[in-house]
């Protein structure tokens, strides 16, 4: 894909006032991302239909696909888009700094950065690690983890919920089941935040995150213990050193921003939408019924890069050259007005898609998230949810809902602060 490519718009500004760059591409930045993303993705799906021409920072063009049907296309035909960023047209371009490279690329042997037979090799010594995790232990440990944050703050009758609890409640829960000890959490929540804003740390918080893992597979290679990195050791087929720490990576990080995000934003439309106030009371159902509306409404992963197109095709009217970037936007097909048509169930305001998992919040096919990894994100944020709840029942918010502040990226959704208040109660005293 090319600026001059016949298929991408030649204008510099839209008729609606959609802001494109010079080269007609959309900017894939910018206040609409982080302020109300469903109305500049319906913009873009009436401007430029189910496949976006958009432009990355530092001026990378890419497709945006934000059609429902034509996602569920993208990800289930892996030789056509499959997940293979060595295929990119423009790596002659990119610079060595670019901010985006630790989420986009370079080509690395990890289970997210392969394709085809060399992926699925991958994929069979991480998932059955994944898969082995006890749920009721982990939730267990959850319950344990929630306490000890909550007791920090809990006799103040105030707190930050996006620093105090949601972001750091995740890592520490995956910190301990891929056998870190607990002091190394918030260290890792810190480095993993810096390198997925895609500041301009991002490059330098990488290492440190991959150094962490070094340090993590030696001890476990001198002493393996029950967690997923000595169980991903065990597997009958040798990876090399790179190719354990690269997977602990991505493990990890695919597992905590999302996570707390899904935590952050789950809290946030309880305390400000009517509908679930019967869970502040304890009312378990309501809390499944917002995490699910949020990974509709609210995903914390709104856009995926990505895929790269095999050969020269064909995809939502558009002509897509080979090499070309895909990146899947998971939010926009969750919303794409073909599939939304009917926005409540007859009679009640509930959402048409209530109990609905047909949503795009885990990706799909062959690269979707691993669906343990899915079952861990969702014990991880009921249960930190549910501890919160009940330890401390009359949570409001302390702020105005429409003055809360998103995280300014494009590709994750979450709050930058959730301030609330309550009553204060004692400390449990019983976190370990």
């Amino acid at each position: 894909m090319t600026a001059s490519d016949p298929a991408t718009p030649a204008a510099a500004t839209s008729a609606t006032g959609l802001a494109e760059g010079p080269s007609g591409l959309v900017p894939l930045s910018g206040p609409g991302f982080h302020t109300d993303p469903h109305r500049l993705y319906r913009q873009m799906h009436r401007e430029h239909g189910p496949v976006v021409p958009v432009e990355l920072p530092g001026g990378f063009p890419a497709w945006l696909v934000i059609g429902y049907a034509e996602l569920h296309q993208v990800t289930s035909d892996p030789e056509l888009f499959p997940r293979d960023v060595s295929l990119w047209n423009q790596w002659a371009n990119v610079p060595a700094d670019w901010p985006l490279l630790p989420m986009i690329g370079p080509p690395m042997p990890s289970i997210y950065f392969t394709a085809g037979a060399e992926h699925r090799r991958h994929v069979a010594m991480v998932e059955p690690a994944l898969e082995a995790v006890d749920a009721f232990e982990l939730r267990r440990t959850c319950e344990e983890l929630a306490d000890g944050l909550i007791d920090a703050f809990c006799g103040r009758g105030s707190a930050e919920l996006v620093t105090e609890f949601a972001e750091p409640l995740p890592v520490l829960a995956l910190a301990r089941i891929i056998g870190f000890p607990d002091e190394v959490g918030p260290h890792l929540a810190q480095t993993m935040k810096a390198f997925t804003d895609g500041g301009p740390d991002a490059q330098q918080a990488h290492r440190r995150f991959g150094e962490h893992m070094q340090r993590l597979l030696a001890a476990k290679q001198a002493q393996p213990g029950e967690d997923v990195t000595s169980r991903m050791l065990a597997h009958p087929e040798a990876f090399s050193d790179q190719e354990y720490v690269l997977d602990l990576m991505a493990i990890t990080a695919a597992g905590h921003l999302p996570t707390a995000d899904w935590l952050g934003n789950s809290v946030r439309l309880m305390l400000t939408d009517s509908r679930f106030a019967a869970a502040l009371g304890g009312g378990q159902h309501s809390i499944g019924q917002a995490m699910n509306e949020v990974l509709w409404e609210d995903t914390p992963t709104q856009i995926l890069a990505g895929r790269w197109a095999a050969r020269d095709t064909q995809l939502g009217g558009r002509a897509v050259q080979a090499g070309d970037m895909l990146l899947l936007g998971l939010a926009a097909a969750n919303a794409d007005p073909l599939v939304r048509q009917h926005q409540h169930l007859p009679g009640t305001t509930e959402p048409a898609y209530s109990g609905n998992s047909a949503h795009f919040a885990f990706s799909y096919g062959e690269y979707r998230c691993p669906f343990p990894a899915q079952e861990i994100a969702e014990i991880i944020a009921r249960t930190g949810i549910e501890v919160l709840l009940d330890r401390l029942p009359d949570i409001d918010l302390s702020v105005p809902a429409q003055s809360l502040v998103r995280r300014p990226s494009a590709f994750l959704r979450g709050m930058t602060a959730l301030p609330v208040s309550f009553t204060p109660v004692r400390p449990t005293g019983g976190h370990s």
